[in-house]
């Protein structure tokens, strides 16, 4: 591999990078992304490679905005520990409960799915410092737990005849100051999950998305290794 094609290829992983990480902060639609990523992957010019990120804003800018909301990549918005309330229930008999949107979680919460599900989604949670706690039984149904990619989570369960589901987007160097989500708890013949999306992102989308970034990461080595 020549000098300048080494250079190109290292470019190239630096861009790719750069427009995944613009696609997961709404950047950019699906369509566009799948187009830059072509362009990165076939070209073999450093300005080529270059101009797919010109118009789009600096890593430090989206920084600065994501502090704002937990918008997509963004941080978790914490709560003073005052706002935040000891404990919450959560029952769903033969039917269904959820928490979504802008709320706030207790710092100890139960869900019960009993022949019937609850959803709790904290994608645009609000959670008080520390570590915020989610207790799940589920028997006959189900509870699906929804949290965006930099949320730090820690799972601890058990299935009987059933399925305790753990989907993680680790977390690099957490900070100690991070809040943590800690979910445990039993499924007897009924299933639990913790799922990683992006605000506004239906499971649909969700697999679509990873799919496009696995495809990418693999592209990108295999041009490398090439």
């Amino acid at each position: 591999m020549s000098e300048n094609s080494g250079g190109v290829g290292e470019r190239s992983e630096q861009v790719v990078e750069d427009l995944m990480e613009h696609f997961a902060n709404d950047v950019m639609d699906l369509t566009e992304f799948e187009r830059r990523l072509d362009v990165a992957h076939s070209s073999n010019s450093l300005e080529e490679l270059n101009a797919l990120l010109t118009d789009l804003p600096t890593s430090g800018a989206l920084v600065r905005s994501s502090k704002l909301t937990p918008a997509r990549g963004g941080s978790v918005v914490v709560v003073p520990s005052e706002d935040v309330r000891d404990h919450s229930l959560m029952i769903a008999v033969c039917g269904g409960t959820s928490r979504k949107g802008r709320w706030v979680p207790a710092r100890k919460n139960t869900a019960i799915g009993i022949m019937g599900g609850v959803e709790l989604d904290f994608r645009d949670a609000m959670l008080g410092p520390g570590v915020t706690e989610v207790y799940v039984f589920a028997c006959m149904g189900g509870v699906e737990i929804i949290v965006p990619p930099e949320m730090a989570v820690e799972v601890d369960g058990m299935a009987i005849m059933g399925a305790f589901e753990n989907e993680s987007d680790t977390v690099l160097n957490r900070s100690p100051d991070q809040p943590l989500l800690r979910v445990k708890g039993v499924v007897v013949l009924g299933g639990a999950e913790i799922a990683v999306r992006l605000p506004g992102e239906s499971a649909r989308d969700a697999k679509k998305r990873k799919r496009l970034e696995r495809r990418a990461l693999r592209e990108l080595k295999s041009d490398w290794d090439g």
